[in-house]
């Protein structure tokens, strides 16, 4: 039987600010924490690549939609080049992530132990930690879906259909920060296809949310026709990929240990079980199901679905907490302090595996050890510095006419964004979005050349010469100092640039 608090009669429960405050308070911890760890390394090689696009500003990228560049611009125009500053955007989008679901399950019919529950569970889990950690389009495709949620919930409580204008609003957002937005907008249509929401379909409130979300999508829809949809080219090659390397395995893994907080497992389960069985939230339940079913089965990354847990973690608060008020009180403590130490603890260890705690020390080795994410935000600032030495070591004919040619995104993003500080020329990439800026001319007759093995740098260029090598003084074994460690001086291609371009064009 399903407690009171969720079923159809369900009275409302008065909204207490304190309940609000708190919070609040919880969220603004959370953001407080992040912002004093996330200046401790440097960028990660993603941040990188969001960096260089945000100084190329456009309706679309090769590898995502353009509102995570179009953040980092203004965060660039406010904060500068600041890891704490451009990260800030990410903290404030997590920290919301935290303070909507404790509203969700408010508005579920849970009380304030619901609402520590849900926010805490969220605030403590290994993808929503991550996200605050990293400027990532995955931070704020997780606040636009779980926005998306709590206005369902809104709506099918009150039966305003004004919502559907706010569902149109963020659904719009979300597709213009991430395109996998769309399949979980597949399970609110399936959503409410499969259930008595369906009549939603008939109403001209829906069709006006539907038209706001595609003018929101719309310029960059314009963008992917006009560049021959090359960002679903891209997103196939990362699959095949993903596949091929074995990146999608342990997705149902992932599921307990990193979506959610372990401990919290059985709260997210009992909340799913519940939205099926309430007739009124049975839409949001096909919210999980389609979306999650469809990664599982068409082999994605875990954390493609991350944004479908905050929903069903509040409802499963709401659940737990009513099954807890039937208990005496001495089991309800116990119950509900073994529920919040145990979130801590796993959330610790979340924390110290992946969040940049320590600058140095053996808790910086544990998180070194634990996380590739962590390793790859360390050199860049040494490589950069490196290429700068080797260009002021060249005579001033070879200076005069200097091209920087790049392996990848990070590459890319390093000399461009922090080259900048040395006077380093724009540089020449052809991976993603960089192969649309294309090849220098008149064409450079000297090149530093980064990210190659010696035999593809001798296939593409005259003369190559070993100059120095790409490391990092910590000894930290990372993308860069294992597969990339040779920097080269050579002489003009082989071949003109516009046919490099034509026959080399690299997605990663």
């Amino acid at each position: 039987m399903l407690p009171t608090a969720v079923r159809e009669d369900a009275p409302d429960v008065p909204v207490r600010r304190s309940d609000v405050a708190l919070l609040a308070a919880i969220a603004a911890a959370f953001a407080l924490a992040h912002i004093l760890t996330n200046g401790r390394y440097g960028f990660h090689r993603d941040e990188l690549q969001f960096l260089s696009d945000a100084r190329h500003l456009d309706w679309g990228y090769v590898c995502y939609p353009p509102f995570t560049p179009f953040v980092e611009r203004i965060a660039l125009g406010i904060f500068g080049v600041s890891l704490i500053g451009l990260r800030l955007f990410s903290v404030l989008a997590q920290s919301a992530a935290i303070l909507i679901t404790g509203l969700m399950a408010r508005d579920l019919g849970g009380g304030r132990l619901a609402q520590l529950m849900a926010a805490l569970a969220v605030g403590l889990s290994g993808v929503p930690i991550f996200e605050a950690t990293e400027f990532q389009y995955t931070s704020f495709s997780y606040f636009w879906w779980i926005l998306v949620c709590w206005f369902v919930i809104r709506l099918l409580d009150s039966e305003d259909p004004r919502w559907w204008i706010a569902i149109g609003i963020a659904i719009g957002l979300g597709l213009e920060s991430k395109y996998s937005v769309a399949f979980f907008v597949l399970g609110l249509l399936g959503g409410l296809a499969l259930t008595p929401a369906r009549r939603w379909f008939l109403s001209k409130w829906f069709w006006a949310g539907v038209g706001i979300a595609v003018l929101i999508f719309l310029p960059n829809i314009v963008w992917l026709a006009r560049h021959q949809w090359i960002s679903y080219t891209f997103l196939q090659h990362i699959h095949v990929r993903d596949v091929g390397e074995g990146r999608a395995e342990g997705f149902l893994k992932g599921q307990f240990l990193a979506n959610a907080n372990l401990v919290a497992t059985p709260v997210w389960i009992a909340g799913l079980i519940a939205f099926f069985a309430v007739r009124r939230y049975r839409t949001l339940a096909w919210m999980y199901v389609i979306p999650v079913a469809f990664f599982w089965i068409s082999k994605g990354r875990f954390y493609y679905v991350a944004e479908a847990y905050p929903a069903v973690l509040a409802m499963g608060a709401v659940v737990s907490e009513r099954w807890l008020s039937w208990m005496p009180k001495t089991v309800r403590l116990t119950l509900a302090s073994v529920y919040f130490v145990g979130l801590v603890v796993i959330g610790g260890f979340i924390c110290a595996a992946i969040v940049p705690i320590a600058s140095s020390g053996p808790l910086r080795d544990f998180a070194f050890k634990n996380s590739g994410d962590l390793r790859e935000e360390i050199g860049w600032d040494e490589l950069v510095r490196t290429v700068a030495q080797i260009r002021d070591s060249l005579p001033a004919e070879q200076k005069a006419h200097l091209g920087i040619t790049t392996g990848n995104y990070g590459e890319y993003g390093a000399i461009e964004i922090l080259g900048r500080a040395y006077g380093l020329p724009q540089p020449i990439g052809t991976t993603n979005s960089e192969w649309y800026r294309g090849f220098p001319n008149p064409a450079p007759t000297t090149f530093i050349v980064l990210g190659l093995t010696p035999e593809q740098a001798n296939a593409l260029f005259t003369g190559c010469r070993l100059a120095g090598h790409n490391g990092n003084s910590l000894g930290v074994n990372n993308e860069e100092s294992v597969y990339h460690p040779d920097i080269f001086v050579c002489g003009p291609t082989r071949i003109p640039g516009a046919q490099i371009w034509r026959e080399h064009r690299d997605f990663g």
